[in-house]
């Protein structure tokens, strides 16, 4: 029997290729002939580019740039050198993960560090870049990264540098003489800039937005969308994943000529996904959390698209999962870590025992 494994992370406890380790050591336990092949995988959001980069043999290059409220940092990002490719996190340099809980603030927050890993790429003479869009601190649809390329924005009167200037916003020049590689932004979500299920209203209260800051975020970005529509004649506002970290979607679209893909069709063609699944008799999926979203481009039910097309059982290992039909339907079985009475704490601290057990039980049914 031949069984690939390939898993997102967990998040908050276990990388994408510590899940699969530990998937595999269980397997082992019980399937002692069996030839076992593991793939990490990813979606666009975090561990995309350490995903790739250990598929395709890169290196991690490091550049000065700002966190998410100006302060310097040092970035890294994947470089693959024969194919001069960057693959690069928005959320290493404007994620949430460089901010405390209390220091979350979207009115503040801004991309402009996504724009100076753009540059480094850039002046090193990246043919093409890779930019993941997942785990965003930000709201401000790709201003600031549009500063740091400089592009030139023009108010009614002085601001302060808050995503709320951009209420008296009136002009936007290009910078001369800027030329970009090709850039393919990897989204996990196919929410639209503006609206209920825009950046906005949907993503910035758990980025620390109070109920009167998302009225005029909303605003802000709607003001945004109607001078880049005014200024360049194009208008990216509606695009399926323009609303992705915080509307950085859009502003790649908009200032970089960007093209936005689901983010684990980007991996699966990196990973050649498809070609290493077609030996195996089994594939094994799995992330944190199994649900409704899971749906929408997350890499379990991308796997299981795949293994469905080529005609191969499917088995998902999570850390917990809410009952959905549609979502059960895509696998032949489900294995969750969760257990009666076990805290989220517990379950996350516990993660690679529970996958190892689980593992186990997966492998006695085979």
């Amino acid at each position: 029997m031949r069984i690939l494994i390939a898993p997102d992370k967990f998040k908050g406890s276990l990388s994408a290729r510590e899940v699969a380790e530990n998937i595999a050591l269980g397997l082992r336990d019980v399937l002692h002939g069996a030839k076992i092949d593991i793939l990490p995988m990813a979606d666009g959001g975090e561990g995309t580019a350490e995903v790739i980069c250990n598929a395709l043999g890169g290196s991690w290059l490091q550049c000065k740039a700002h966190d998410p409220l100006g302060r310097e940092i040092d970035a890294r990002y994947t470089w693959i050198a024969d194919r001069k490719l960057a693959i690069m996190e928005m959320s290493e340099a404007a994620g949430m993960r460089r901010l405390s809980e209390s220091e979350r603030d979207p009115v503040r927050a801004t991309t402009f560090g996504v724009g100076e890993m753009i540059l480094d790429a850039v002046n090193r003479g990246a043919n093409e870049i890779i930019i993941g869009l997942g785990g965003s601190a930000t709201n401000d649809g790709g201003w600031g990264m549009a500063r740091a390329l400089g592009f030139r924005f023009d108010y009614e009167h002085e601001q302060d540098q808050k995503v709320t200037c951009l209420l008296n916003l009136t002009k936007i020049a290009k910078p001369k003489d800027m030329t970009l590689p090709k850039i393919i932004a990897a989204v996990d979500v196919r929410n639209p800039l503006l609206g209920k299920n825009g950046a906005t209203r949907v993503f910035s209260p758990q980025k620390g937005a109070r109920k009167d800051e998302i009225k005029v975020l909303e605003r802000a970005l709607t003001k945004l969308a109607d001078v880049v529509s005014q200024e360049f004649c194009v208008d990216y506002r509606d695009e399926a994943g323009a609303g992705a970290a915080g509307g950085l979607g859009f502003g790649l679209m908009s200032f970089c000529g960007a093209t936005v893909r689901p983010g684990f069709d980007v991996v699966a063609e990196a990973l050649e996904l498809e070609s290493k699944m077609k030996d195996a008799d089994v594939v094994i999926t799995g992330e944190g959390s199994l649900d409704r979203q899971t749906l929408e481009g997350k890499t379990p039910a991308g796997v299981a698209n795949f293994a469905r097309k080529l005609g191969k059982r499917v088995f998902a290992i999570v850390g917990r999962a809410t009952k959905d039909r549609e979502v059960d339907e895509i696998f032949d079985g489900i294995y969750e870590n969760a257990r009666p009475g076990m805290s989220e704490k517990e379950n996350m601290e516990r993660a690679a025992e529970l996958l190892r057990e689980n593992a186990r039980a997966l492998a006695r049914s085979l």
